[in-house]
């Protein structure tokens, strides 16, 4: 037990990318459960506090992600609580921002040095999946404003989270988008956006590690 928790202490980015890819994997299943909306607050607060403390690792500054994190974790506490679903536009909005600014820390950390550490790979997925995270949430805050922005049926329901993550995670990586498209011009607008933030993401800062990993030793 020993031996793992300075592990962790030693690698916390995989500790925040063992989260964030467990949360993907639960998504569906929470979804289907009835209290399946507190349930993804109670986890989505857990993820923001894990994020915090490991921006504190990074260049990035704590009091920063507090002052943009402290206010989304109250608002979630709100909508579970005492079921105040107008909110959701602007925790959402506020995860996005929280999730866009770990994600540039754990870059600032990466190209802080030109050697790449074990910690900094596990960094490189922690930060794609960040993205795709705060990608998401954006998704979720136009699907608020909009309906119909992820769907051409006016009788549809509105798209659950794990489909906005699985679209996010599909322009992010540049695969393709699934069954679920983006229709209106402002949901088109952010997915062209997160398309061309995942080709940089990839062609400067997972290629910049990827060379100092393969790079001889002087």
């Amino acid at each position: 037990m020993k031996r793992f928790l300075v592990r962790t202490r030693r690698h916390p980015s995989a500790i925040l990318l063992i989260v964030q890819i467990l949360g993907i994997l639960l998504a569906p299943f929470i979804e289907e459960s009835r209290y399946s909306h507190a349930i993804v607050n109670i986890f989505g607060i857990f993820v923001l506090i894990l994020t915090t403390r490991m921006v504190r690792r990074t260049p990035g500054l704590t009091g920063v992600s507090l002052l943009i994190g402290a206010p989304a974790v109250v608002l979630l506490i709100l909508q579970m609580t005492l079921d105040m679903p107008h909110l959701l536009p602007w925790s959402s909005a506020l995860e996005a921002i929280f999730y866009f600014y770990a994600a540039g820390s754990l870059i600032a950390y990466m190209m802080a040095d030109y050697r790449t550490t074990s910690d900094e790979l596990f960094a490189a997925a922690a930060t794609f999946t960040l993205f795709a995270w705060a990608f998401t949430h954006l998704f979720v805050l136009v699907q608020s404003l909009q309906p119909h922005a992820f769907s051409t049926d006016p009788g549809s329901v509105a798209r659950t989270w794990s489909e906005l993550n699985h679209l996010s995670f599909a322009l992010l990586s540049s695969t393709g988008m699934g069954n679920v498209v983006a229709v209106s011009a402002h949901a088109r607008a952010i997915a062209s956006v997160e398309m061309m933030t995942g080709v940089l993401y990839l062609a400067t800062v997972v290629a910049r590690l990827i060379g100092f990993t393969i790079m001889p030793r002087k």
